[in-house]
């Protein structure tokens, strides 16, 4: 909905914590029912609005994080059926991304120290009447039962404070201020892309004991991302604290990963019956530590509120083997946790950034298991913005408030960087991919360019990217835990087949855009960094340089490679992870394509060999490790139980969840055959002891679906298409065959 803005941006005149904004509405006499009443607003801060002291949506931590300099959005809400006559609009203002800590110093305030409101109230009547309300200085404001609130660090509630005067009509509460008006531009405003963030669900106790130190501990059973609500009473005064962790040691809350996020809510008691909900902050975690609660903690006195967008579920995957159920399952656990208004890395420590080099290799499998389209779309607007405002450089976090801070000690100031900024060219990719609508490569087109543009001028002479900043092969495991960069892929090998996939998309974006003179640009510059790759990085034997499991898989799969250099490379590949025992030796780039690689190069069993390997490091040793979401580490909990080391571990981290992508596509066997599942291909490639698998996903032409058995040694393939979607069956023997809509059985 476009508003056209009359009203200010107002701030508290005294600074206050978490404030009240309150102002009483008197609807104009004499014009009939009210036949529409729309409430459009936004704030320096996270909010919550009410009407009466009723909420008027179901959203929370609105307006959500943007690029602040540049674009704010606002919620605009349907309030007809909830005036009267008199009314007290109010809404309530935490900190949030604005004023709270952010990035890896902690810092505050960065994109402001003052919190705001902006407010525009649209009244329409039955006899065509219009009114309006407007934030300006007739508004109060006025503290509220929040003592500090911090996405990091916590909330503090008294409910000793709280009154219901805010909320009637005629009252006068004494501690009410005047406000003030900000200076703002209002053309920063602009309208969510995506949808709200919103509680999903709540999680009861599975289990509440004492720990070996005496201290109550609760288990929900499932690392997730969101607070605790809970109902007390005790005496006036009393200090509950419900600390929050991920994982156990040594019998106690496991914070260490946690750095210098507290991860603590404090809720103080009025004395009588007390309902508490920290909403201006949240958690990740599965365990909290309850401290103070008045006589003994009964599971229905706590539950855990899963939070995030609101984005529908869409992909579904099963199987045979239980431990790649729970992988499967973690792995969407995982998305869960990480998409609270923007991708982000991980939602526990003091970090929670929208990292773009996760989302660049995990957007297809995001956008299988949940419509992201809104979601992943508005995110790449502020992509866009934070590029232009930096030369084209996509910065390594969107967005990006570490441009306002040091950059973490031993590590180069970023520049354009290989898979982190290539998400400018690879998420609207996959979107298209996954959606096929075309206007959203038009809208990001812009931005696509100018990352190749940036990324170009840095090849070498030969057609190589040998210099600048990289982060390379992150977080391989052999790596030192104090250095994930360090890995034993060549940063050049790396830079160099990611520039070259970029630069493929691009030339077919453009010939589908119609700009066929960029199209032959970007063929051109794919042909230089493809004899650039082969004259360099390639020996006649056909070792690519460091002779790694990730540079062959990038080479492979990002089509580098043809004929006998093909072959070859796949025979390296399979015999580098038979060496290793089928455990993983890729990290950030390699880990999401290494079991296509084998797959496509007539490897299929050693690539279930990889996926179903249990022992560290691989995708199935965290399950056995009782995991409930996907690592940052492979090693993120040893065997023994303890946390790793490293100050950088995560327990819910998404990047290496993408080979659910080719869980999808090869376990089960389903993909599109043409953008948006305009066509259908079924490849499903049996194997790893697995006897059955099966998927399925709700796409913008109805549901497509695949179901394999193996029985007496045949495999049954049952399949599903929607009417007028056509489909190919391609079976392991590598023949095809023509599949028609609706459910249909084929046994080979």
């Amino acid at each position: 909905m476009t508003v056209t803005w009359r009203a200010r941006m107002v701030t508290p005149a005294v600074d206050l914590t978490a404030p009240l904004f309150r102002r009483e509405v008197e609807l104009d006499p004499g014009h009939g029912a009210v036949a529409s009443a729309w409430l459009h607003l936004s704030s320096l801060g996270v909010h919550e609005a009410f009407v009466d002291g009723r909420p008027v949506g179901e959203d929370v931590l609105s307006p959500g994080w943007s690029a602040y300099e540049w674009r704010l959005r606002y919620r605009s809400h349907d309030v007809t059926g909830m005036l009267r006559e008199r009314s007290v609009l109010t809404v309530s203002v935490g900190n949030g991304w604005w004023r709270g800590r952010l990035g890896f110093h902690g810092g505050a305030s960065v994109y402001g120290d003052r919190l705001g409101l902006i407010a525009q109230l649209e009244v329409e009547f039955a006899d065509g009447h219009r009114q309006t309300v407007l934030t300006d200085r007739s508004w109060r404001a006025g503290p509220s039962d929040v003592l500090a609130d911090d996405l990091y660090d916590g909330q503090t509630i008294d409910a000793g404070r709280r009154t219901d005067a805010w909320t009637k009509v005629g009252a006068h509460p004494a501690s009410f201020f005047p406000v003030e008006e900000l200076d703002f531009d209002t053309a920063t405003l602009g309208p969510y892309l995506g949808p709200p963030v919103v509680r999903q669900e709540a999680l009861r106790p599975q289990r509440i004991w004492t720990s070996p130190t005496g201290r109550t501990l609760v288990d929900f059973g499932q690392n997730l991302v969101g607070w605790t609500r809970c109902r007390v009473r005790g005496p006036r005064g009393t200090e509950i604290r419900v600390r929050h962790a991920e994982v156990l040691e040594d019998g106690e809350l496991g914070t260490r990963p946690l750095r210098t996020a507290q991860a603590t809510d404090r809720f103080v008691l009025s004395g009588g019956e007390d309902a508490f909900e920290p909403t201006k902050t949240f958690h990740g975690f599965r365990y909290v530590e309850v401290t103070g609660w008045p006589g003994d903690l009964t599971d229905d006195a706590i539950e855990a509120v899963v939070v995030h967008s609101d984005l529908p579920r869409t992909g579904i995957f099963a199987c045979s083997d239980d431990l790649l159920d729970r992988l499967h399952q973690n792995i969407v656990w995982g998305t869960r946790g990480n998409v609270l208004d923007l991708p982000t890395d991980c939602p526990q420590r003091d970090e929670r950034l929208g990292w773009t080099g996760d989302i660049a290799v995990f957007a297809s499998t995001a956008a299988f298991l949940f419509d992201v389209e809104g979601f992943l779309g508005d995110w790449l607007v502020d992509l866009d913005l934070e590029q232009r405002h930096a030369d084209g450089v996509v910065p390594v976090v969107v967005p990006d408030p570490l441009k306002y801070q040091p950059f973490p000690e031993g590590l180069p100031e970023p520049d354009t960087t290989a898979i982190w900024s290539d998400a400018a060219v690879w998420v609207p990719w996959a979107l298209y991919q996954a959606y096929g609508d075309r206007a959203l490569l038009e809208r990001q087109y812009g931005s696509m360019c100018a990352h190749v543009r940036r990324a170009e001028a840095l090849l070498s002479p030969a057609g190589i990217w040998d210099s600048g900043f990289q982060l390379g092969d992150w977080l391989d495991p052999d790596a030192p835990p104090d250095q994930p960069w360090l890995a034993k892929a060549d940063k050049a090998v790396v830079a160099t087949a990611c520039l070259y996939r970029t630069a493929s998309i691009m030339e077919a974006t453009a010939e589908l855009l119609g700009r066929h003179g960029d199209a032959a640009g970007f063929r051109a510059l794919a042909a230089r960094v493809h004899r650039g790759f082969r004259t360099e990085l390639v020996s006649d034997d056909g070792t690519i340089r460091s002779d790694c499991t990730t540079v062959y898989t990038l080479a492979l799969v990002f089509g580098l490679l043809d004929g006998a250099l093909e072959e070859l490379a796949g025979s390296r590949l399979a015999a580098l992870v038979a060496a290793n025992g089928y455990r993983v030796s890729t990290g950030f780039a390699g880990t999401p394509y290494v079991c296509d690689a084998l797959a496509r190069t007539g490897h299929v069993d050693a690539a279930y060999a990889l996926l179903t390997e249990r022992e560290c490091p691989s995708w199935l040793y965290p399950v056995t490790m009782g995991a409930t979401t996907v690592w940052e580490r492979w090693d993120s909990m040893l065997p023994d139980g303890s946390i790793n080391p490293g100050e950088m571990t995560s327990f819910n981290h998404y990047a290496l969840g993408a080979v659910a992508d080719w869980m999808h596509r090869t376990v089960a066997g389903v993909a599109p055959a043409e953008p948006g599942y305009a066509a259908v291909r079924f490849a499903p490639r049996p194997g790893g002891g697995l006897t059955w698998a099966a998927a399925s996903i709700d796409t913008r032409h109805g549901t497509v679906g695949i179901r394999w058995d193996v029985v007496d040694g045949r495999l049954q393939v049952e399949t599903r298409l929607p009417d007028g979607v056509p489909g190919v069956l391609s079976l392991p023997d590598g023949t095809e065959h023509p599949v028609e809509s609706g459910t249909r059985t084929t046994t080979w």
